[in-house]
Protein backbone atom coordinates (compact mmCIF):
# COMPACT_ATOMS: atom_id res chain seq x y z
CA UNK A 1 0.00 0.00 0.00
CA UNK A 2 1.30 3.47 -1.15
CA UNK A 3 3.88 2.35 -3.36
CA UNK A 4 3.34 2.46 -7.26
CA UNK A 5 1.78 5.53 -8.28
CA UNK A 6 0.58 6.80 -5.38
CA UNK A 7 4.09 7.58 -3.85
CA UNK A 8 4.98 8.48 -7.31
CA UNK A 9 1.90 11.15 -7.28
CA UNK A 10 2.96 14.81 -7.63
CA UNK A 11 -0.32 15.31 -5.64
CA UNK A 12 -1.74 18.56 -7.12
CA UNK A 13 -5.33 18.06 -5.81
CA UNK A 14 -7.49 19.95 -8.30
CA UNK A 15 -11.17 20.10 -9.24
CA UNK A 16 -10.03 20.81 -12.90
CA UNK A 17 -9.81 17.55 -15.13
CA UNK A 18 -7.12 17.29 -17.69
CA UNK A 19 -9.78 17.74 -20.51
CA UNK A 20 -11.23 21.38 -20.17
CA UNK A 21 -14.79 22.17 -19.33
CA UNK A 22 -15.72 23.78 -22.45
CA UNK A 23 -14.05 20.36 -24.74
CA UNK A 24 -15.42 17.84 -22.26
CA UNK A 25 -19.14 19.41 -23.06
CA UNK A 26 -18.15 18.87 -27.02
CA UNK A 27 -17.40 15.32 -25.87
CA UNK A 28 -20.65 13.93 -23.87
CA UNK A 29 -22.47 17.21 -23.80
CA UNK A 30 -22.80 20.32 -21.70
CA UNK A 31 -25.04 19.15 -19.34
CA UNK A 32 -23.19 16.22 -18.05
CA UNK A 33 -19.80 18.16 -18.34
CA UNK A 34 -21.16 20.52 -15.73
CA UNK A 35 -22.13 17.87 -13.00
CA UNK A 36 -18.51 16.32 -13.55
CA UNK A 37 -16.52 19.52 -13.05
CA UNK A 38 -19.02 19.67 -10.07
CA UNK A 39 -18.81 16.54 -8.37
CA UNK A 40 -15.01 17.14 -8.97
CA UNK A 41 -15.31 20.10 -7.10
CA UNK A 42 -16.80 18.70 -4.51
CA UNK A 43 -14.71 16.27 -3.71
CA UNK A 44 -11.78 18.49 -3.45
CA UNK A 45 -13.84 19.50 -0.56
CA UNK A 46 -14.82 16.11 0.84
CA UNK A 47 -11.01 15.20 0.55
CA UNK A 48 -9.97 18.28 2.81
CA UNK A 49 -12.89 17.71 5.64
CA UNK A 50 -11.68 14.05 5.80
CA UNK A 51 -8.02 14.85 6.30
CA UNK A 52 -9.34 17.33 9.03
CA UNK A 53 -11.76 15.29 10.77
CA UNK A 54 -9.84 11.93 10.85
CA UNK A 55 -6.72 14.28 11.94
CA UNK A 56 -4.61 12.28 8.80
CA UNK A 57 -1.28 14.31 8.86
CA UNK A 58 -0.74 14.68 5.35
CA UNK A 59 0.72 18.08 4.81
CA UNK A 60 -2.28 19.07 3.49
CA UNK A 61 -2.25 23.24 2.05
CA UNK A 62 -5.12 25.07 0.92
CA UNK A 63 -3.50 26.25 -2.93
CA UNK A 64 -5.13 28.15 -5.71
CA UNK A 65 -4.51 26.68 -9.07
CA UNK A 66 -3.00 29.17 -12.14
CA UNK A 67 -3.68 27.26 -15.62
CA UNK A 68 -1.68 29.02 -18.57
CA UNK A 69 -2.21 29.83 -21.72
CA UNK A 70 -0.32 26.67 -24.13
CA UNK A 71 -0.33 25.23 -27.00
CA UNK A 72 -3.66 23.41 -26.82
CA UNK A 73 -5.70 26.74 -25.51
CA UNK A 74 -4.72 29.99 -25.95
CA UNK A 75 -6.00 33.29 -24.10
CA UNK A 76 -9.10 33.14 -25.93
CA UNK A 77 -9.65 29.69 -25.29
CA UNK A 78 -9.31 30.38 -21.68
CA UNK A 79 -11.65 33.03 -21.50
CA UNK A 80 -14.31 31.09 -22.42
CA UNK A 81 -13.29 28.01 -20.18
CA UNK A 82 -13.36 30.86 -17.41
CA UNK A 83 -16.68 32.40 -18.33
CA UNK A 84 -18.01 28.71 -18.50
CA UNK A 85 -16.56 27.56 -15.31
CA UNK A 86 -17.88 31.21 -13.69
CA UNK A 87 -22.07 30.59 -14.65
CA UNK A 88 -22.25 27.04 -13.17
CA UNK A 89 -20.74 28.76 -10.23
CA UNK A 90 -16.73 27.13 -9.73
CA UNK A 91 -14.54 30.14 -8.59
CA UNK A 92 -12.33 30.59 -11.64
CA UNK A 93 -11.38 33.93 -12.74
CA UNK A 94 -9.16 34.92 -16.43
CA UNK A 95 -6.57 36.77 -15.84
CA UNK A 96 -4.84 39.07 -18.91
CA UNK A 97 -1.50 38.88 -19.71
CA UNK A 98 -0.50 41.83 -17.83
CA UNK A 99 -2.53 40.84 -14.80
CA UNK A 100 -0.71 37.99 -14.83
CA UNK A 101 2.62 39.29 -14.98
CA UNK A 102 1.50 42.04 -12.12
CA UNK A 103 0.23 39.53 -9.86
CA UNK A 104 2.94 36.43 -10.74
CA UNK A 105 5.55 37.42 -12.15
CA UNK A 106 4.95 34.79 -15.44
CA UNK A 107 4.89 35.71 -19.18
CA UNK A 108 1.84 34.17 -20.95
CA UNK A 109 -0.87 35.31 -22.75
CA UNK A 110 -3.19 34.53 -20.01
CA UNK A 111 -4.43 32.30 -17.33
CA UNK A 112 -7.14 31.26 -15.00
CA UNK A 113 -6.92 31.44 -11.60
CA UNK A 114 -9.01 28.84 -9.63
CA UNK A 115 -9.75 28.16 -5.85
CA UNK A 116 -10.56 25.30 -4.01
CA UNK A 117 -7.27 23.26 -4.76
CA UNK A 118 -4.57 21.71 -2.26
CA UNK A 119 -1.46 20.22 -2.21
CA UNK A 120 -0.27 17.13 0.20
CA UNK A 121 1.72 14.60 0.85
CA UNK A 122 0.70 11.35 -1.18
CA UNK A 123 2.00 8.88 0.85
CA UNK A 124 1.11 9.95 4.12
CA UNK A 125 -2.25 10.25 2.88
CA UNK A 126 -2.32 6.75 1.62
CA UNK A 127 -1.18 5.45 5.08
CA UNK A 128 -3.26 7.82 6.89
CA UNK A 129 -6.42 6.88 5.41
CA UNK A 130 -5.67 3.08 5.90
CA UNK A 131 -5.21 3.30 9.83
CA UNK A 132 -7.87 5.27 9.90
CA UNK A 133 -9.76 2.11 8.20
CA UNK A 134 -8.49 -0.01 10.29
CA UNK A 135 -10.04 1.84 13.44
CA UNK A 136 -13.10 1.06 11.68
CA UNK A 137 -12.56 -2.31 11.99
CA UNK A 138 -10.68 -2.42 8.14
CA UNK A 139 -7.74 -5.38 7.79
CA UNK A 140 -4.97 -5.26 5.44
CA UNK A 141 -3.86 -7.83 4.05
CA UNK A 142 -0.23 -6.61 2.14
CA UNK A 143 1.90 -8.64 -0.88
CA UNK A 144 -0.70 -11.06 -1.35
CA UNK A 145 -1.55 -11.76 -4.85
CA UNK A 146 -5.36 -12.33 -6.37
CA UNK A 147 -5.49 -15.47 -8.84
CA UNK A 148 -9.43 -16.11 -8.61
CA UNK A 149 -12.50 -15.24 -8.11
CA UNK A 150 -15.93 -16.96 -7.76
CA UNK A 151 -19.20 -14.70 -7.62
CA UNK A 152 -22.65 -15.07 -7.04
CA UNK A 153 -25.66 -13.14 -6.30
CA UNK A 154 -24.86 -13.21 -3.01
CA UNK A 155 -21.31 -13.61 -1.85
CA UNK A 156 -17.96 -12.98 -3.40
CA UNK A 157 -15.07 -15.72 -2.92
CA UNK A 158 -11.82 -14.15 -3.40
CA UNK A 159 -8.80 -16.51 -3.46
CA UNK A 160 -4.41 -15.54 -3.31
CA UNK A 161 -1.76 -17.08 -4.89
CA UNK A 162 -0.83 -17.95 -1.30
CA UNK A 163 -3.73 -19.87 -0.77
CA UNK A 164 -5.52 -17.71 1.38
CA UNK A 165 -9.42 -17.01 0.87
CA UNK A 166 -11.67 -14.05 1.57
CA UNK A 167 -15.40 -14.58 1.52
CA UNK A 168 -16.97 -11.20 1.22
CA UNK A 169 -20.74 -10.01 0.01
CA UNK A 170 -18.91 -7.63 -2.52
CA UNK A 171 -15.50 -6.55 -4.17
CA UNK A 172 -13.93 -3.46 -5.37
CA UNK A 173 -11.23 -3.71 -7.51
CA UNK A 174 -9.20 -0.54 -7.38
CA UNK A 175 -6.60 -1.84 -9.22
CA UNK A 176 -5.06 1.42 -11.10
CA UNK A 177 -3.10 0.95 -14.31
CA UNK A 178 -2.99 -2.49 -13.48
CA UNK A 179 -6.15 -4.04 -15.07
CA UNK A 180 -7.17 -8.10 -13.91
CA UNK A 181 -8.38 -10.21 -16.10
CA UNK A 182 -11.99 -9.65 -16.93
CA UNK A 183 -12.05 -6.23 -16.30
CA UNK A 184 -12.52 -3.58 -19.51
CA UNK A 185 -8.91 -2.96 -20.88
CA UNK A 186 -9.73 -1.44 -24.21
CA UNK A 187 -11.21 2.01 -22.81
CA UNK A 188 -7.72 3.51 -21.47
CA UNK A 189 -4.48 4.05 -22.72
CA UNK A 190 -1.37 3.80 -20.40
CA UNK A 191 0.79 7.08 -19.98
CA UNK A 192 3.86 7.83 -18.96
CA UNK A 193 5.08 11.02 -16.52
CA UNK A 194 8.49 11.87 -15.12
CA UNK A 195 8.62 14.50 -12.05
CA UNK A 196 11.74 16.29 -10.48
CA UNK A 197 12.28 18.01 -7.03
CA UNK A 198 14.95 20.70 -6.68
CA UNK A 199 17.29 21.16 -4.24
CA UNK A 200 15.85 23.23 -1.16
CA UNK A 201 15.04 27.27 -2.63
CA UNK A 202 15.14 30.52 -0.37
CA UNK A 203 11.44 31.58 0.59
CA UNK A 204 11.80 34.82 -1.66
CA UNK A 205 12.64 32.22 -4.60
CA UNK A 206 8.84 31.25 -5.15
CA UNK A 207 5.95 32.82 -7.27
CA UNK A 208 3.32 34.66 -4.75
CA UNK A 209 0.80 32.41 -2.91
CA UNK A 210 3.18 29.42 -3.88
CA UNK A 211 -0.43 28.27 -6.29
CA UNK A 212 -0.36 25.03 -8.47
CA UNK A 213 0.63 26.15 -11.62
CA UNK A 214 0.37 24.53 -15.10
CA UNK A 215 -0.38 24.56 -18.42
CA UNK A 216 -3.00 24.15 -21.56
CA UNK A 217 -0.30 22.54 -23.57
CA UNK A 218 0.18 18.73 -24.63
CA UNK A 219 2.65 17.37 -23.19
CA UNK A 220 2.38 20.30 -20.00
CA UNK A 221 4.55 21.35 -17.53
CA UNK A 222 2.80 21.23 -13.73
CA UNK A 223 4.35 22.28 -10.74
CA UNK A 224 3.79 23.31 -7.25
CA UNK A 225 6.13 23.91 -3.87
CA UNK A 226 6.83 21.77 -0.88
CA UNK A 227 6.87 22.33 3.12
CA UNK A 228 10.95 22.27 3.03
CA UNK A 229 10.67 24.82 0.20
CA UNK A 230 11.26 22.82 -3.05
CA UNK A 231 9.80 23.30 -6.42
CA UNK A 232 8.08 19.95 -7.49
CA UNK A 233 7.38 19.79 -11.22
CA UNK A 234 6.30 17.15 -13.51
CA UNK A 235 5.28 16.40 -17.18
CA UNK A 236 6.80 15.49 -20.52
CA UNK A 237 4.18 12.59 -20.70
CA UNK A 238 3.95 10.26 -23.31
CA UNK A 239 2.59 6.09 -24.16
CA UNK A 240 5.21 4.98 -23.17
CA UNK A 241 4.67 1.81 -21.41
CA UNK A 242 7.37 -0.30 -20.75
CA UNK A 243 8.51 0.27 -17.10
CA UNK A 244 12.03 -0.55 -17.64
CA UNK A 245 12.37 2.14 -20.40
CA UNK A 246 10.39 4.50 -18.75
CA UNK A 247 13.16 4.06 -15.88
CA UNK A 248 15.81 4.51 -18.62
CA UNK A 249 13.93 7.97 -19.60
CA UNK A 250 14.10 9.80 -16.15
CA UNK A 251 18.20 11.20 -16.56
CA UNK A 252 17.05 12.46 -19.90
CA UNK A 253 13.44 14.06 -19.17
CA UNK A 254 14.36 15.17 -15.85
CA UNK A 255 17.00 17.61 -17.57
CA UNK A 256 13.53 18.27 -20.17
CA UNK A 257 11.34 19.52 -16.90
CA UNK A 258 14.02 21.37 -15.44
CA UNK A 259 14.59 23.55 -18.63
CA UNK A 260 10.94 24.58 -19.25
CA UNK A 261 11.00 25.11 -15.77
CA UNK A 262 14.10 27.72 -16.26
CA UNK A 263 12.09 29.49 -19.14
CA UNK A 264 8.67 29.43 -16.83
CA UNK A 265 10.51 31.06 -13.34
CA UNK A 266 13.65 32.37 -14.76
CA UNK A 267 16.90 34.02 -12.24
CA UNK A 268 16.55 31.28 -10.00
CA UNK A 269 19.41 28.41 -9.41
CA UNK A 270 16.94 25.71 -9.88
CA UNK A 271 18.75 22.29 -9.31
CA UNK A 272 17.45 18.68 -9.78
CA UNK A 273 17.40 16.50 -6.64
CA UNK A 274 15.17 13.58 -7.39
CA UNK A 275 14.02 12.78 -10.04
CA UNK A 276 10.97 9.56 -10.74
CA UNK A 277 8.53 8.02 -13.00
CA UNK A 278 5.26 7.00 -12.62
CA UNK A 279 2.39 5.70 -14.80
CA UNK A 280 -1.33 5.81 -14.85
CA UNK A 281 -4.07 5.02 -17.15
CA UNK A 282 -6.61 7.31 -18.60
CA UNK A 283 -9.53 8.03 -20.92
CA UNK A 284 -10.07 10.11 -23.87
CA UNK A 285 -12.48 12.32 -21.46
CA UNK A 286 -10.20 12.37 -18.76
CA UNK A 287 -12.70 10.62 -16.52
CA UNK A 288 -12.49 7.60 -14.77
CA UNK A 289 -14.87 4.43 -15.22
CA UNK A 290 -16.62 3.19 -12.09
CA UNK A 291 -17.84 -0.07 -13.24
CA UNK A 292 -19.92 -3.43 -11.89
CA UNK A 293 -17.66 -6.40 -13.80
CA UNK A 294 -19.12 -8.51 -16.22
CA UNK A 295 -20.04 -11.63 -15.49
CA UNK A 296 -19.08 -11.43 -11.89
CA UNK A 297 -22.62 -10.22 -9.62
CA UNK A 298 -21.19 -7.98 -6.85
CA UNK A 299 -17.85 -7.03 -8.01
CA UNK A 300 -17.14 -3.63 -9.18
CA UNK A 301 -14.22 -1.78 -11.23
CA UNK A 302 -12.50 1.38 -10.09
CA UNK A 303 -9.96 2.56 -13.03
CA UNK A 304 -8.79 5.02 -15.12
CA UNK A 305 -8.77 7.51 -12.61
CA UNK A 306 -5.46 9.47 -14.52
CA UNK A 307 -3.71 12.32 -13.27
CA UNK A 308 -6.52 13.07 -11.11
CA UNK A 309 -6.17 10.34 -8.89
CA UNK A 310 -7.04 11.47 -5.43
CA UNK A 311 -9.96 13.71 -6.31
CA UNK A 312 -11.42 10.67 -8.82
CA UNK A 313 -10.44 8.10 -5.70
CA UNK A 314 -12.82 10.49 -3.19
CA UNK A 315 -16.00 10.25 -6.25
CA UNK A 316 -14.92 7.03 -6.14
CA UNK A 317 -15.20 6.23 -2.26
CA UNK A 318 -18.43 7.95 -2.30
CA UNK A 319 -20.49 6.12 -5.51
CA UNK A 320 -18.63 2.68 -3.70
CA UNK A 321 -20.69 3.39 -0.37
CA UNK A 322 -23.85 3.95 -2.28
CA UNK A 323 -23.68 0.92 -4.32
CA UNK A 324 -22.74 -1.37 -0.81
CA UNK A 325 -25.97 0.34 0.16
CA UNK A 326 -28.42 -0.53 -2.58
CA UNK A 327 -28.95 3.05 -2.74
CA UNK A 328 -26.63 4.24 -6.52
CA UNK A 329 -25.33 7.54 -6.54
CA UNK A 330 -26.87 10.27 -8.66
CA UNK A 331 -23.87 11.04 -10.57
CA UNK A 332 -22.91 7.53 -11.08
CA UNK A 333 -23.97 7.33 -15.04
CA UNK A 334 -21.03 9.84 -15.57
CA UNK A 335 -18.50 7.32 -14.69
CA UNK A 336 -20.19 4.20 -16.53
CA UNK A 337 -19.08 2.98 -20.17
CA UNK A 338 -21.19 4.10 -23.07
Amino acid sequence: PGSGSTVASTAMIQFEIDTPLTRLAEQIGERDAERAYLRSFSAVGALRKLIRDTGIRAAWKDRDALYLAGSEMGYRGLQTEAAHRARIGLPSTYLSAAELRDRYGIDRTGAIVSGGAGDLNPAQLSAGCLRAAQQLGCRVYSQHELVGVQAGPKSVRLTTGEGGVIDCRRAVFATGYEVVDGLPRDQFKITSSWAIATQPLPRDAFWPTRCLIWEAADPYLYLRSTADNRIVAGGEDSGLSDADRRDAAIPAKAQKILAALNMLLPGRDLRVDYAWAGAFAESPTGLPLFEPVEGLPNCLAILGCGGNGITFSQVAADIVTGWARGKPDPDWDLFQAG
